[in-house]
Parts: C-alpha cells; structure tokens; sequence
C-alpha cells in the first residue's frame, strides 16, 4: 500500500511538538530514522531564508532598489555607493535620514551591513573627501564602516524624482495632512484656518521638533500652506512665497541670510508671509522610515530597519536625547 500518516511518533523527540513523522504501513521508525527526519525538517524549514540572505551582494540589492524607485536622474547623481565593498553579502538593511555614527553603530550593532542613507555620509552634497583626507573625524568614519564589512547608499535623487516625491508624501502623511492637498500639486495645501503661532506649535508637537523656528507675525491667520521639506534653495522657496494663494512656506532648512530675510522684509512691508522651520531631518526622516517598510517588501528574507538619525542641535529647553536607540523593526 501506499504512505500514511502516523499519529503516534512525534519529530526530533520533542514531546510537546505537534507535527508527526510519517512512516509505511506496518514499520516502526528508528531513532535513526527520527533523527533523519529531524534534520531535513530544520533544512527544510531554515536553510532556504538563510541562504538566500547569504547570497545577496550589496550591489544586486542596490540594483533592486534603484529598479524600485525608478525615475529620471540627473547626470550627477549623488545616489551612489559612498563607502565600503559592494560585492559584500548582505546581512540585514538600515535606512537613515543619515549615517551617522551613532547610526552606524547601531546599524552594526543589530547585524545590519547595508545602509540607506538619504543625506550625504560625509559632510558635503557630492561626498567629496578631498578636504578630508587627513581629518580624523572622517578617518575614523570610514575605517569604522570598512572594519566592520558595511556599505553605505546614498538613496536621494530617487526619492525625490517620484511623481509623488516620496519624502514628502510622508510627511504629509505623518501630519495627517493627506486631505488637505490641492488638486494637481501635493505640497500645495488648504487647511482650518489657524494662526503662525498656533501652526508652528501643531507641528512642533506632531514632528518632536525641538528646534523649530518661525519668522513672521504670530496672529497671522493661515490658511494656504506650501511645504518644501528638506533643503530646496532660496529660488524654489521665494517661488512658492510669492504665490498668492501661499501664507505660509514650512520647509527644512534655509541659510538665514536667504530665505529668512526675505520673509522678514516681507512681513514687514506688510505682506501676508511667514516661514516656518522644521530642520531638515525632521522634514525628510519620514521618508526613509517609509523607505524601511518599502524595502521589508522588496526583500522579505532579509531584516530592514529604519535608524532614524534624530536632531543634530538642540536648544536649552530641549536638551538633546540618544539617537538611534529606538530603530522601527519589522
């Protein structure tokens, strides 16, 4: 006859697992057999994660993540490989606002070799380290991201060149903000009417902003907003200030000799015009927390964490806290 089901001959002698062995009609296993039985159910079950993790180089995920996020580049792509060997295998993922060495060493910490990161590694737009050649903080960087076999990505013009710009859009989401968009641009927005000094204090609460800074009147009334996250330049942020239907631009960051000034003259002539601060990681940290959730599904054998790089300054009121001690797990 043919194979039956024994209800009686538990696997590997574990007394309390549930499964069952099978066997031919008529035989009793061995421990031999058991034995056997135990070893091919654990292969079975474990040797195909790890081997696929295993078999991963840095440069096929990167390649997946770059078919992922497709969109058109420019010529001077900063998104590239920073530091490290991309034909190391892969052990686990972290995406960052960025790699800092508190990120890093977290990311080392928990097994996580690839690296994500959305802003420069060290210290300038183009990762250039010219200047830095001799300097001991970028040397110590570096020899700790090589000593411990890491590969650092920068993933920033893709995330930005989306249709939807997938920074934002998770800001906005984090806000709750989705609602409130204008048809055929997401970062124009039509929320209840508030004030400048209402608002800031909303976003201070939503966004754990620390360092928040605001120029304009407080009782301004607000109601048409323009949010430009991360560090977009004085040209796009004077562009969307002077639209009427804006009162206020909440953006990253801006040189204070720039942007800021001009919505002061602005507000003192009498024009309708705030600007509201947030600092650049809080504005895009978002956006690689949904970076992390994108790549679990991109890669769902391997373990993607998102390290946030929290707040680089901090004021008297808000003394600064650990970063990186609380990483979004899967």
């Amino acid at each position: 006859m043919g194979r039956e089901f024994s209800s009686d001959v538990p696997i590997c002698g574990n007394r309390g697992y549930t499964g069952f062995a099978m066997r031919r009609e008529g035989t009793q296993p061995t421990p031999n057999s058991v034995s056997r039985a135990c070893i091919a159910f654990f292969v079975l079950a474990v040797f195909p994660l790890v081997s696929v993790a295993q078999s991963l180089n840095a440069r096929e995920a990167i390649q997946r993540i770059e078919k992922h996020y497709s969109a058109t580049l420019p010529a001077s792509t900063v998104d590239t490989v920073k530091a490290g060997d991309p034909s190391s295998l892969v052990t686990g993922i972290a995406t960052t606002f960025l790699d800092t060495m508190e990120v890093l060493r977290e990311a080392e910490r928990r097994g996580l070799n690839l690296v994500i990161t959305h802003e420069p590694t060290f210290y300038n737009h183009l990762d250039d380290t010219a200047f830095f050649a001799e300097d001991p903080v970028y040397r110590e960087k570096l020899a700790f991201i090589q000593q411990h076999r890491m590969v650092v990505f920068r993933l920033h013009d893709r995330m930005h060149a989306t249709l939807t710009d997938e920074v934002g859009t998770a800001l906005l989401r984090t806000l709750g903000w989705q609602n409130y968009t204008e048809a055929g641009n997401l970062f124009l927005l039509t929320i209840p009417q508030t004030t400048l000094v209402k608002l800031s204090r909303e976003l201070a609460a939503k966004l754990n902003a620390r360092t928040l800074r605001v120029v304009g009147n407080p009782d301004l009334p607000i109601t048409h907003v323009a949010i430009l996250p991360g560090a977009s330049g004085l040209q796009k942020q004077v562009l969307a200030l002077r639209r009427d239907d804006v009162e206020v631009l909440i953006a990253g960051e801006a040189a204070e000799w720039e942007a800021v000034e001009y919505v002061r003259d602005a507000s003192a002539q009498g024009r309708h015009k705030a600007l509201i601060l947030l600092g650049h990681e809080v504005s895009e940290e978002a956006g690689m927390e949904q970076c992390a959730a994108d790549l679990r599904a991109l890669f769902p054998n391997l373990q993607v964490v998102h390290i946030p790089a929290g707040q680089p300054m901090w004021s008297p009121d808000h003394p600064p806290v650990a970063a990186a001690t609380k990483p979004s797990a899967k």
